[in-house]
C-alpha cells in the first residue's frame, strides 16, 4: 500500500530545512578540519559516503521502500554520480584553500547556474527578470572573488566556482531523472556509486588515523547524510518557494564556524557579495513561484471551462 503524503506543515518544513542548513554548515566546517589533520579529498569524500550510508538507509528502511535500489535507467545515474562526485571533490577541495564563508558564498550561484542551464539544455523558457537575476548574482561572485587585489588563493576561487556550476549540472540532470526515479532511488545509487569509486582510490591514498580524525571523519558523514534526509523530508511538508530561501541559513552558520574554529573574519566584500548573491538568488524563488502559480491558474480556468 502506498504511502499517504504527509499534510502540508510549512512550519516543519521550515524546521528542518533549517536544520538541514545547520548540518551542511558543520559537514563543510568538519571538512575542513579534515584538511588541517593532513587527509587528502579524495579520503574525505569516501568517508562522507560511507559513513552518510547508515542514515540513508534508515531512511529507506523507516519508509518500507523495499524497491528503492531498483532502476530501469543505470546509465543516467552513472552520469549523475560522475557529474556530482566531481563536483563535491572540487567543493571539498576548494575549502582546503578558502575561508568557510567565502567558499560558501561562491557556492550559492549554483541556482543561478542551474537558470542557465535550464535555458540552455532543457530548453525551458527563461524570462528577462530570471535572466536579470542571473546577472546580478554573478556580479555579486565577482565581488566576493575580489579578481583584482584579492589576497585568497586562484586554485581555491576556481575550484569553489567549478563546483557552484557542476552544483548547476547536478540540478538539471536530478531534474531529468527525477521524472522517472523516486529520490530514494537517486540518492542511493550516487550514495553506492560514489563509495565504490572513492573506494578504488582508497589504497593510493588512504592513511593512518588517530581517534581525533576518525571522529572528524565519522562526524563528517554522519552529518552529510542527515542533512540530506532533512533536506528530502523538508520538501515532504513544504513548498520549493518556502523552503529554499532558508538555505542561505547556512552562510550564517558558515560565518560562525569560521570564526569559532578557524579564527576567521568575513571582509565587507564577502557580505557585500554574500547580500547581491542572495538577493538575486531569493527573486529566482519568486518567480519561480510566480510562474508555477500564474500556470496552475491557468490550467484550472481551462479545465473549469
Amino acid at each position: 500500500m502506498a504511502s499517504r503524503r504527509p499534510e502540508q506543515n510549512k512550519l516543519a518544513g521550515i524546521a528542518l530545512r533549517l536544520c538541514a542548513a545547520t548540518c551542511f554548515a558543520g559537514m563543510s566546517a568538519l571538512i575542513k578540519l579534515a584538511h588541517l589533520h593532513g587527509m587528502p579529498t579524495i579520503e574525505i569524500g569516501f568517508y562522507r559516503f560511507a559513513f552518510g550510508l547508515p542514515p540513508l538507509i534508515l531512511w529507506i528502511a523507516l519508509s518500507r521502500n523495499w524497491t528503492a535500489w531498483r532502476t530501469a535507467r543505470p546509465g543516467a545515474h552513472a552520469w549523475r554520480a560522475a557529474i556530482g562526485l566531481s563536483t563535491m571533490m572540487m567543493g571539498f577541495s576548494a575549502l582546503a584553500y578558502l575561508p568557510l564563508a567565502e567558499a560558501t558564498t561562491i557556492g550559492f550561484a549554483a541556482p543561478l547556474f542551474a537558470v542557465m542551464l535550464s535555458a540552455l539544455v532543457l530548453k525551458e523558457k527563461v524570462g528577462l527578470h530570471r535572466w536579470s537575476a542571473v546577472f546580478i548574482g554573478l556580479i555579486g561572485v565577482l565581488i566576493v572573488m575580489q579578481p583584482e587585489g584579492s589576497d585568497m588563493p586562484m586554485i581555491g576561487l576556481v575550484l569553489a566556482i567549478g563546483a557552484a556550476f557542476g552544483s548547476g549540472i547536478v540540478t538539471i540532470t536530478i531534474r531529468q531523472i527525477g521524472r522517472t526515479e523516486h529520490t530514494q532511488t537517486t540518492v542511493l545509487w550516487f550514495t553506492c556509486l560514489a563509495v565504490l569509486v572513492l573506494g578504488l582510490f582508497l589504497p593510493f591514498y588512504g592513511t593512518a588515523h588517530d581517534a581525533t580524525t576518525w571522529g572528524i571523519l565519522l562526524a563528517l558523514g554522519t552529518v552529510g547524510g542527515i542533512g540530506q534526509l532533512l533536506l528530502t523530508a523538508s520538501l515532504r511538508f513544504a513548498p520549493v518557494s518556502v523552503v529554499v530561501p532558508l538555505d542561505y541559513a547556512q552562510l550564517l552558520w558558515a560565518v560562525l564556524f569560521g570564526w569559532l574554529l578557524f579564527a576567521d573574519h568575513a571582509a565587507a566584500s564577502t557580505w557585500a557579495g554574500a547580500a547581491v548573491i542572495v538577493g538575486s538568488g531569493l527573486y529566482t524563488v519568486y518567480r519561480e513561484h510566480k510562474l508555477g502559480r500564474d500556470k496552475a491558474k491557468v490550467e484550472a480556468e481551462a479545465a473549469a471551462g
